[in-house]
């Protein structure tokens, strides 16, 4: 076993897309857990959209991540030694531990997890945040009734695959839009959307108006840009526009693009309405009980893309959420 801890830490503000040079490769000394500690060796580290938000020193809804910190991150890790009364050496717990090889904790904001009962992946996928945002942001914020339409972009990707899924578990109709003809496929072949279309080879604007001939009720929103603008001409009355993420904006180098069409909002005496998962942090086991129950009953497919590797691996395997290259959750397996 290794005596050091490899970190990926933020060397620079990153202009645009993060390149090699924003982050530092650090080996720090290992240490021992103290009283009320635990120590463990990571697994499986958590990619998201969102971190490219947090490398901006901009007000956000958490702090950026400070120069010179480790890269802020959910994984899983093994319990290696512990000073924890609630965690024994084999345990496994889900956390937002960083990208490093090793972690010693307080155990706050950690939770144990069972990998005979789901695989690792899934406890940062479909019963993790992904699965959350999902929940919460078509449930709730976008009070989701049956025989509604649902339209979401980035199906594709951890959270829209589990929002379009979701809904056809609520009684729903569902149009995924998506890159390349193999997501649309999955969408529609695996799935179960209704229909799915490919922002990269179809006209969207006419593939839109013929999926959705009873146009939306809840557009779920993970891209923003061209596709937001796109869907708002195409919302019903009383629709909801659910903002979740706009990953087709995060690597500006310029301002963040709005929508131009927001007065649709108005016509339709619709709302667009942005929420953070972690506002809904008590009701976690209520929403991660029900998903696995869909998963149990088959309702509900998880897809995780795994990429098996080294903690240095971290920066180029982020760089594929930006590249639409995942399907489904990525995570970086450690080996």
């Amino acid at each position: 076993m290794s005596d050091t801890n490899r970190q990926i830490r933020l060397a620079a503000r990153p202009q645009g897309e993060c390149k090699p040079t924003d982050w530092a490769h650090v080996d720090e000394p290992l240490r021992e857990p103290g009283e009320g500690e635990f120590a463990g060796q990571t697994k499986i580290i958590s990619l998201d959209p969102a971190m490219r938000g947090w490398l901006n020193d901009a007000r956000s809804y958490v702090p950026p991540v400070g120069l010179g910190e480790v890269m802020r991150a959910g994984s899983v890790v093994e319990v290696t030694a512990s000073n924890h009364p609630k965690y024994a050496v084999g345990d496994h717990v889900v956390g937002i531990f960083g990208v490093q090889s090793h972690v010693v904790s307080d155990g706050k904001g950690a939770l144990k997890v069972d990998p005979s009962a789901a695989p690792l992946p899934t406890y940062l996928g479909a019963l993790g945040m992904p699965g959350m945002t999902a929940y919460f942001g078509l449930l709730d914020v976008g009070a989701l009734a049956e025989g509604e339409t649902v339209l979401v972009s980035g199906a594709a990707g951890a959270v829209g695959s589990l929002v379009g899924q979701i809904a056809k578990v609520k009684g729903a109709r569902v149009v995924g839009i998506a890159g390349g003809p193999e997501k649309c496929a999955l969408l529609t072949d695996e799935l179960g959307f209704d229909a799915a279309i490919d922002y990269r080879g179809d006209d969207v604007k006419g593939a839109l108006r013929a999926a959705t001939p009873d146009r939306v009720d809840v557009y779920f929103d993970n891209v923003g840009g061209d596709i937001l603008d796109l869907a708002l001409t195409r919302l019903n009355m009383k629709a909801r526009v659910v903002i979740c993420g706009a990953i087709s904006q995060y690597n500006n180098e310029s301002s963040m693009r709005g929508p131009s069409n927001y007065l649709s909002l108005l016509v339709c005496r619709a709302r667009m309405e942005g929420f953070v998962v972690f506002d809904y942090a008590k009701r976690y086991r209520e929403a991660a009980a029900e998903i696995a129950g869909w998963i149990a009953e088959g309702k509900v497919t998880t897809k995780e893309h795994v990429v098996k590797g080294g903690i240095d691996d971290f920066p180029e395997t982020l760089q594929m959420l930006f590249r639409g290259d995942n399907v489904g959750k990525l995570v970086l397996e450690i080996a």
